[in-house]
């Protein structure tokens, strides 16, 4: 294995907790279609997801994404390696459609429900989708664009189409009276032609399913980059990417789990490719009840879903621990059968961590990832439940480097951009070569674009985004760094900090605070900053706002902070 500095090798295999091989098998799976069918034979009786208090168990997921290949295949007429998006918040129908496309032997595109007219139409225009799985609440945005788009396949689905009737009925006439969220909506049909969630579930069920027989090479997502520094494009992963990255946090996660009992909180939405491949795909290996969690902004229905359910395992990033931790009821919870809980999508802070760990009993562990990885890259080993700051050791079969700006390796003990190797990097960005090429090294390493810098025993330690780093008088100063200095005052709810220009300096630090205590003041803030930064590292301006600006999968957006 190649690092920044052979020395790393042996420190962080020796980090490893015991039983976790230094490599995995990558043909224990020929695809995650493979994957799926081995497991739902497996655990048939078991429930595989669950939501608002509906269950579908793995014999009758089985059934019913069969149904949906066999329409896509047989009505739709789409053939291997077409592309299908999928435009859904966290529900039953999610898993039912992503498992039927792959099937299917079609590509899946992941599309945030909440995009805008602009972004939907650049990414079913880019990944050149012919078909769409809709909720209904979203059809005004995609009636908008749809005419400038390949799709001419629109399946839409309400909320409540896989619940029993008649609760079924119910939930979908409460669901359309609030108009405001379903509101009217109509897709010509000169344009595309609309079908419904249950009818299609019907007449695939009256065509008869061909198997398709794919391999790791064959695609099996575009999942679209968050597009925070303009616009997203599409990671090319394969079966082998993400079957890879399964086989690589089933070693570390595995002997901490037992197979088919676990039951496993779905908060981040699953077309997110954090929760995507660890709840949608690794908790699914596992053979779990996976509860899906719609709106978790409702933090009242959030906690009595925790109450009902007796869960062992949480996903989450640093923002949603936060707003459960300060949520009336949570820690009045019943936390006996908790046993895992990891954070990712971005740095878990450490007053979060502390917090958590005393209500719940249980440390909160930091993976970390991005989505042309598939999208885990390292984890902190878990036979040592702390909090400690880092992002952990890199998985099995995972090779990493830091390099400077000339690609040449750091050294020991220097900051570098945080490179990777591994089967689960990704081929490309769709049809993009010039944007690929960028992100590689000329010797063929992924650069994630993070700062990192790797500690004595092995332990990567992230410094910052590159992009975020601010120049003060010629000193690099990384916001994460304030961000978590500010964030241990007691009167601090949550914090980001950029860099701004300075006539002086050339930039400063800049933080927008949002107050847990109303009494706060910026002299207070000011002084807290003094005894923890050094001058060039201190704040010099504070803002204090009502919220700060985060994506749907509650990432801070720095650069919505610009100009404020």
């Amino acid at each position: 294995m190649t690092t920044a500095g052979a020395a790393h090798d042996f420190a962080w295999y020796q980090s490893y907790p015991a039983g976790v091989p230094h490599s995995v098998d990558l043909a224990a799976y020929a695809s995650l279609v493979e994957l799926f069918e081995k497991t739902c034979a497996s655990y048939g009786g078991n429930t595989a997801f669950e939501c608002m208090g509906v269950g579908l168990s793995y014999a009758e997921l089985d059934r019913q994404t069969q149904d949906f290949a066999s329409y896509l295949q047989n009505v739709l007429g789409l053939h291997r390696g077409d592309r299908v998006a999928l435009m859904m918040p966290n529900l039953l129908q999610y898993p039912v459609a992503l498992f039927g496309v792959l099937r299917a032997g079609l590509i899946a595109v992941n599309v945030n429900p909440l995009y805008t007219p602009r972004e939907l139409e650049h990414q079913l225009r880019d990944s050149g989708a012919k078909a769409i799985v809709i909720v209904e609440n979203f059809c005004t945005t995609l009636q908008q664009v749809i005419a400038n788009t390949p799709v001419k396949q629109v399946i839409t689905t309400q909320v409540g189409d896989l619940a029993p009737f008649p609760q079924r009925a119910i939930v979908n006439f409460v669901v359309k009276r609030i108009k405001k969220l379903v509101p009217a909506w109509s897709i010509p049909a000169s344009v595309a032609a609309t079908v419904g969630f249950r009818e299609v579930l019907a007449k695939g069920r009256a065509q008869p399913y061909a198997r398709v027989a794919l391999k790791h090479e064959d695609i099996a997502f575009l999942q679209y980059t968050g597009g925070t520094t303009g616009l997203s494009k599409g990671a090319v992963l394969t079966h082998g990417n993400v079957v890879a990255n399964l086989q690589q946090v089933s070693a570390w996660i595995g002997p901490f789990l037992e197979e088919g009992k676990e039951v496993v909180i779905t908060a981040l939405p699953l077309y997110h490719i954090f929760a995507l491949t660890v709840n949608a795909l690794l908790f699914f290996r596992f053979g779990c009840r996976n509860v899906l969690i719609t709106n978790p902004r409702d933090m009242a229905a959030f906690c009595a879903e925790l109450k009902r359910s007796g869960f062992t395992a949480i996903t989450g990033v640093n923002t949603l621990f936060n707003g459960l931790l300060h949520a009336p009821g949570f820690a009045d919870l019943d936390f006996s059968k908790l046993k895992l809980a990891v954070g990712g999508g971005t740095a878990v802070q450490q007053t979060v961590a502390g917090k958590w760990q005393k209500v719940t009993g249980v440390a909160l562990s930091e993976g970390y990832g991005l989505t042309e990885c598939s999208p885990v890259v390292s984890f902190s080993p878990l036979d040592k439940p702390r909090w400690n700051g880092t992002i952990g050791v890199p998985l099995p079969s995972t090779e990493v480097s830091l390099r400077r700006d000339d690609e040449s390796e750091a050294a020991p003990g220097e900051p570098g951009e945080l490179c990777v190797k591994g089967p689960q990097v990704m081929q490309g960005y769709w049809q993009k070569p010039e944007e690929t090429a960028k992100v590689f090294t000329r010797d063929g390493w992924l650069k994630t674009g993070d700062v990192a810098i790797f500690e004595a025993n092995g332990f990567l330690r992230l410094v910052d985004r590159k992009k975020d780093m601010i120049l003060v008088s010629g000193f690099n100063v990384y916001p994460n760094e304030i961000e978590a200095v500010v964030a241990q005052h007691p009167g601090v709810l949550e914090v980001a900090c950029i860099g701004v220009p300075d006539e002086k300096s050339g930039e400063v630090p800049k933080v927008f605070v949002v107050k847990k205590d109303p009494a706060l003041t910026e002299a207070a803030l000011r002084a807290f900053c003094q005894q923890n930064l050094t001058g060039y590292k201190m704040p010099k301006y504070i803002a204090f706002l009502d919220e700060l600006p985060k994506s749907n999968v509650g990432k801070v957006l720095r650069k919505e902070l610009r100009g404020k």
